[in-house]
């Protein structure tokens, strides 16, 4: 893979939330694109991400070793979605929650 990183993302929360609700809450996200068919085994692969700043979700799943558990497939452009470009996006959504 030229550009792209791939991350299986495990995450942990206080209360269920299905992989339905996980996708519907992902999705809100405006730097979010979901691309997750379960049926038909279609989730983000790296040269999707490739060219754009927006982070790549799939492969949504409730965690069968955690009460409260999720399993996420995410992939980013890692030359436009860097370091760089996250502390900017965070920067901003900082400055709009204190004005």
């Amino acid at each position: 893979v030229f550009y792209g990183d791939s991350l299986s993302v495990n995450v942990e929360t206080h209360t269920r939330i299905s992989a339905s609700r996980a996708r519907e809450i992902l999705a809100a996200v405006p730097e979010v694109e979901i691309i997750d068919d379960p049926a038909a085994d279609i989730w983000p692969h790296p040269v999707d991400a490739a060219g754009q700043d927006k982070v790549l979700i799939g492969r949504i799943r409730e965690d069968a070793s955690l009460e409260h558990g999720l399993n996420l497939w995410v992939v980013v452009d890692n030359i436009r979605k860097g370091a760089a470009l996250n502390a900017v996006q965070i920067a901003r959504q900082l400055a709009d929650q204190i004005t």
